[in-house]
């Protein structure tokens, strides 16, 4: 019986060699397709994986490949099997990356629908509709973190397990659709960009990215993630989720932290300190992290660091924050958290601190009938170099009405 399955493999290898290559002479997709689901039923995930290496170990160039990617794609969407695919916990790396292509797809849809209401649309509506698409092109720019996560931790475990081919023909797409949302926003922030001019760019760049996205989530899916669960062990994931923080999430914000089953003692568990002996040593004293951390958390003031690169990379967790954040946001450029409308202020002040021009830079805005104080800060360390930029946010109602005094000696008074 494990004769016949072998040799079932075989003939499914084989055969999905032989059409791929054809693909690669020039044979019209629909035909491959076709012939590809009157021979072949199903096409396990591992063997999809395996024929792809092979092809490139014997010649075929990994630029070839690349080039004919979505095609591979279209040819065998909906062909292939997952049965045999290991379950994957809650809270897991890979289960984090299935909800982040959930949170691309809503995204990509609602770009899509937009982009259906353009049609018709006049001058005098054209800039608000530019402005929320543009917007929508700025949260899916946020790939980039998942692309990251994917580049350098899941694929070098991948290599060690000798599995290198669809990791390299994937980092090429990833560059590929990095380029294109790029160009997407730098096409949508023309000022000048008028109905007419869109509706060329619809069709050579924009539909064509939001499609690149939507294919990538299913390669993943179909094929990436199974095969990953297959051949990476436990401490190979522990590792990729202990990192996982330092580049960031994409639109979502995991709601269960993975503690995985097997591992030795407190090792599943997340370390606090910043050092060996658990404290930072500052010039006027030190403290732990969790000490740090529920200083920050409790002033009564919202703070957000953005490095010197323009990242965001922490933001203070208060029971009564003025602005709702989320940790999606950690790792993206501070321009993609703002609205359209005000991205060249937010460029304005970035430059101005990274010049020396300023270091300070005050709002004040009423919402919701409320005082709200905001205000930018440059970081510099002590030779002045640029460090980044701090923003520190509060809500200044009740204070507003403050009079007289209450003195300390008061506080006896309180029940």
């Amino acid at each position: 019986m494990s004769e016949l399955i072998n040799n079932n493999a075989a003939f499914r290898k084989e055969t999905l060699r032989k059409l791929i290559l054809e693909l690669h002479e020039g044979k019209d997709p629909v035909d491959v397709r076709r012939r590809l689901k009157e021979t072949l039923k199903d096409i396990p995930y591992d063997e999809v994986v395996e024929v792809e290496q092979q092809l490139m170990r014997e010649g075929l160039p990994q630029e070839e490949v690349l080039r004919l990617c979505d095609v591979h794609g279209e040819v065998l969407d909906g062909m292939i099997d997952q049965k045999e695919a290991l379950p994957i916990p809650e809270g897991h790396p890979l289960d984090v990356m299935i909800h982040e292509n959930q949170a691309l797809f809503d995204v990509i849809e609602k770009a899509s629908s937009l982009l259906d209401q353009l049609e018709g649309v006049g001058p005098d509506m054209f800039t608000g509709y530019r402005y929320k698409l543009q917007g929508m092109f700025n949260e899916l720019m946020d790939v980039d973190k998942h692309y990251q996560r994917k580049e350098y931790l899941l694929f070098p475990y991948l290599e060690r397990a000798g599995i290198t081919g669809p990791p390299a023909v994937m980092w090429g797409k990833h560059d590929e659709i990095r380029a294109q949302i790029k160009g997407c926003i730098e096409l949508l922030r023309d000022e000048a960009l008028k109905p007419s001019d869109l509706e060329d760019a619809l069709e050579i760049l924009v539909y064509p990215t939001l499609k690149a996205l939507a294919e990538m989530t299913t390669k993943e899916e179909d094929i990436l993630f199974p095969m990953a669960m297959d051949v990476l062990t436990l401490e190979d994931w522990w590792q990729i989720h202990k990192q996982t923080l330092e580049y960031g999430f994409t639109l979502y914000d995991p709601k269960v932290e993975w503690q995985p089953e097997g591992l030795v003692g407190d090792e599943h568990k997340l370390k606090h300190t910043l050092n060996e002996q658990g404290a930072l040593q500052l010039p006027s004293g030190s403290f732990t992290a969790a000490e740090i951390m529920a200083i920050l958390n409790t002033l009564p003031v919202d703070l957000t660091f953005v490095d010197k690169n323009d990242k965001v990379k922490y933001f203070t967790q208060g029971n009564e924050r003025v602005f709702q954040r989320s940790r999606s946001i950690i790792n993206r450029d501070v321009r993609l958290c703002h609205p359209p409308g005000s991205v060249h202020i937010v460029e304005k002040i970035l430059e101005d601190f990274k010049s020396g021009k300023a270091s300070h830079a005050p709002f004040w805005i009423q919402s919701k009938g409320q005082f709200i104080h905001i205000e930018y800060y440059a970081l510099r360390d002590e030779q002045g170099e640029y460090l980044g930029t701090l923003e520190v946010s509060q809500n200044l109602t009740s204070r507003r009405q403050l009079e007289g005094e209450q003195r300390i000696l008061s506080y006896t008074e309180k029940k």
